[in-house]
């Protein structure tokens, strides 16, 4: 299998610098579009019923006015607040406690204000998913392997091959004939849980059995962003597919951008290399020598 190329994570960030740059100010702009739309939808909603709600109390409209006012500088200190953190890397302002109201709330907003400007979804997906990938990254946090999920899509599996691996990737025979193989390898390497998952309810299932505090996920745009926002509060760090063939069908996933993505987030005394065997094998040849000098009759 093919493997694709990209040597260090300077050189993929590099690689798709521009690209970041522009899904970057494409979700700054959304965000503002979609800001803009709930604080008009509130003022809205404060002129239109004050007159009636005098009717019911005179204090009726002033206190209706402070929940709306309150609503309304939420939504603006949460949408500056998100692209202070977009430009600065860290949450202002414990800007990390509502990240909830930009999966949650921001996204389908974002979704349906790209649509009006003809925006196709899948951008607006991807600018969310690099943005989610700052955000997340931004605490700092790193893991043990036990903690880490690496989740997988079935579409990276060869569509010939005749094994099952949402049950067990175990059953994999390691052909090489896709990246599950390699994937595996990189799993056995770094001491991560490696899962595959045909859909959301089983992905779902997955993450409820395996209880990871950090998941590795890769997907498509849209499955990736769905994702996101299913396991929130659980931080996602996504990495996109290629689609050579079209999608969900012998897909692929640079290996190198994934181990980058593992070792930002794992603890450096887990790494490969900084690992040490505490209790070492003791050599065959050396306990058969032993044995025979406590038993002089062997």
């Amino acid at each position: 299998m093919k493997q694709l190329k990209v040597s260090t994570v300077h050189d993929f960030d590099r690689e798709d610098l521009e690209s970041g740059k522009a899904k970057k100010r494409l979700f700054v702009g959304l965000v503002v579009g979609a800001g803009t739309v709930v604080v008009s939808f509130l003022l809205l909603t404060l002129i239109l019923p004050v007159i009636g709600l005098a009717n019911i109390h005179p204090w009726a409209p002033y206190v209706f006015s402070m929940l709306v006012g309150g609503l309304i500088l939420l939504t603006v200190w949460a949408t500056f607040g998100l692209i202070i953190n977009i430009h600065l890397g860290h949450s202002p302002l414990h800007f990390a406690k509502i990240r909830g109201l930009t999966i949650k709330l921001l996204l389908p907003l974002m979704t349906l204000v790209g649509k009006l400007l003809g925006i196709p979804k899948d951008r607006i997906r991807s600018s969310f998913i690099k943005v989610n990938n700052d955000l997340v990254s931004s605490p700092g946090k790193l893991y043990k392997p036990e903690e880490l999920l690496l989740l997988m899509p079935h579409c990276l599996q060869n569509s010939r091959c005749k094994m099952r691996l949402t049950y067990s990737i175990d059953n994999c025979k390691r052909c090489g004939e896709c990246p599950i193989d390699a994937l595996l390898e990189l799993s056995d390497r770094y001491g991560i849980h490696l899962a595959v998952a045909t859909g959301g309810t089983i992905a779902r299932r997955i993450v409820v059995e395996r209880r990871p505090r950090m998941i590795l996920a890769v997907a498509c745009e849209r499955d990736l962003a769905s994702g996101i926002q299913d396991t929130y509060p659980l931080p996602v760090f996504g990495v996109m597919n290629f689609r050579p063939h079209g999608p969900c069908f012998d897909t692929n996933v640079s290996l190198e951008a994934l181990e980058n993505a593992i070792r930002k987030f794992m603890d450096p005394q887990y790494f490969p290399e900084n690992r040490v065997d505490h209790n070492p094998a003791k050599p065959k040849t050396e306990v058969e020598q032993h044995q025979k000098n406590s038993n002089p009759a062997i």
